[in-house]
């Protein structure tokens, strides 16, 4: 009975809220990066996925470093999908994404800000050898005061397949051990240099102790050869986490505080050269990661130039950018670009276009989403849903699952059906309806007056 509530209690900890790209789970390609019609989550948009494939291949070989990718298409063709993929797929690969409006701080400059978000996805693999001790416990003898009053003292046995060592123990290895719920049968690593201590797992030797187990019980091989051993260990820390520690005062605990704030640019080049020192002496090796900046029509020139440049520095990452504008106006200018973007800095890109969805690719991933958000759906109200999204939008037809699911529930209904989706349609507006309803009713809302454009405004100044 405690095993089964141990392990409803475990399944309740690692529920998880579904977002709009919980479902994604790569891109879906094959050994060949060919992409598959649906897999991984990822539906559709074939040219699109197998262009990312190729870049997220050579992002792992660690070939390429400050280049830009674009990713141009209009709204709902799945480009922060394919962006989120990527990040599935690079694994421990730094992977920063921002909005390009995150930019424009009252606290920091735009160029500062830029600059962090650059460092932040470029890490830093520290490697250091320790000294530590592996093995199974045998036995845990606590000797404790007659009196009850003095430190306590104490022996651990460990042991591989090839030896056993007893070792005498301090108050502070007893508390570490206790704290730790170390038990004979255990397999632990000590390390010597910090005396922390790590439960690895239950021996298998050991697993028959007891006649059940819960869910979260890991079982390990004891461990052979000597009792202590070298291990190298391998950090990945990010620039920015160490311009950080090294700029403030609080040291490590400034990463908690949230406020970074301006860090100076010597510090930057001073942690710059101790990094290229770690490199050559073969200490450290930089991980060149991915910064995502969706939006990116929405910074201005000065963001842009400084793009320009920092793509050129040797520790750039590859920045990869979402636009869904065509030709519009470029921020803070009265000068028109494709995508609202400087033309020398389109010419830096590498674009990856973006299609609209069929109605089948519709379907399949409103399919997708109805699994993800666990909504059971009938045929009949998933055809009527995908006819809403053709006639109005992906996105807005997602929204319609959850609401649906809630109507559904409403009228004790196992499944939803196309009833709850036109209740629900009829609920919650879309763009296009909500747009006609303004235009219907616009003399009853305040501030209806329509605003003179630009030119009209430069012509009645001028009078």
């Amino acid at each position: 009975m405690e095993s089964i509530i141990a392990a409803k209690a475990t399944d309740i900890s690692k529920l998880e809220r579904t977002s709009a790209h919980s479902h994604i789970r790569g891109l879906g390609l094959d050994d060949k990066l060919e992409s598959r019609p649906n897999s991984q989550g990822m539906v559709g948009q074939l040219k699109a996925r197998k262009a990312a494939g190729v870049i997220v291949k050579v992002i792992k070989q660690g070939k390429i470093s400050g280049r830009a990718i674009m990713m141009a298409g209009a709204p709902g063709t799945g480009k922060t999908a394919i962006a989120m993929a990527m990040s599935q797929e690079l694994g421990d690969v730094p992977f920063t994404s921002i909005a390009a409006s995150e930019v424009f701080s009252l606290e920091v400059s735009k160029t500062e800000s830029l600059t962090q978000a650059f460092r932040r996805s470029i890490g830093v693999r520290i490697k250091e050898e320790s000294e530590v001790i592996e093995g199974e416990v045998v036995e845990i003898q606590i000797d404790r005061s007659v009196t009850g009053v003095g430190p306590k003292t104490g022996k651990l046995t460990l042991k591989t397949t090839d030896m056993e060592t007893i070792y005498d123990l301090g108050q502070k290895m007893i508390t570490s051990l206790t704290k730790e719920k170390v038990m004979a049968g255990d397999v632990i690593q000590i390390d010597k240099t910090t005396g922390r201590i790590t439960r690895l797992g239950r021996s298998f030797t050991r697993a028959r102790d007891f006649d059940a187990t819960g869910p979260d019980v890991k079982f390990v091989q004891c461990p052979d050869g000597e009792l202590q051993t070298r291990k190298e260990i391998v950090h990945l820390v990010s620039l920015h986490e160490i311009d950080v520690i090294n700029s403030r005062q609080q040291g490590f605990l400034a990463l908690f505080s949230g406020e970074t704030g301006e860090i100076k640019s010597e510090v930057r080049e001073q942690i710059n050269q101790k990094i290229s020192e770690w490199c050559e002496e073969g200490k450290a090796e930089i991980v060149p990661g991915v910064l995502f900046i969706d939006e990116i029509h929405m910074l201005d020139m000065e963001c842009f130039s400084f793009l320009n440049r920092a793509l050129e520095d040797t520790m750039a990452p590859v920045v990869i950018m979402a636009s869904n504008r065509g030709m519009s106006r470029i921020r803070g200018t009265n000068y028109q670009s494709p995508h609202g973007v400087p033309i020398d800095f389109l010419d830096r890109l590498l674009i990856i276009s973006t299609q609209a969805y069929s109605e089948d690719d519709i379907r399949q991933i409103l399919k997708i989403r109805c699994d993800e958000e666990e909504v059971d759906m009938t045929e009949d109200a998933l055809a009527v849903l995908t006819k809403v999204a053709t006639e109005t939008s992906l996105r807005y037809a997602i929204h319609l699952i959850s609401t649906g699911h809630l109507v559904a529930q409403k009228r004790q209904a196992a499944k939803v059906d196309v009833v709850d989706i036109k209740r629900v349609y009829s609920l919650f507006l879309d763009e296009a309806r909500s747009v006609q309803y303004l235009k219907d009713y616009q003399d009853e809302f305040m501030y209806n007056e329509i605003a003179p454009s630009r030119g009209e405004q430069m012509a009645v100044d001028s009078i």
